[in-house]
């Protein structure tokens, strides 16, 4: 799996979430629950990964919504 988005607006992940299920990529969120540990102020990135056959077509989706994407 490769990293895709890291960022702490959950809305963007939630958009990027919704375009890739529109295109039929399969992706997962993770550190969501490091808001436990943080205590649920925000600070701690959330990625969302996608599998590495995936990632090209999954990063041109983001990017032609104007998303940030981690290059790498």
């Amino acid at each position: 799996m490769k990293e895709l988005l890291r960022t702490n607006d959950p809305t963007a992940i939630a958009f990027a979430k919704a375009l890739l299920e529109g295109e039929d990529i399969d992706c997962f969120e993770m550190d969501v629950h490091m808001s436990v540990l943080e205590g649920s102020i925000g600070i701690l990135p959330r990625r969302l990964m996608v599998r590495d056959a995936d990632h090209f077509r999954a990063k041109a989706v983001l990017k032609d919504n104007d998303l940030p994407v981690e290059e790498g």
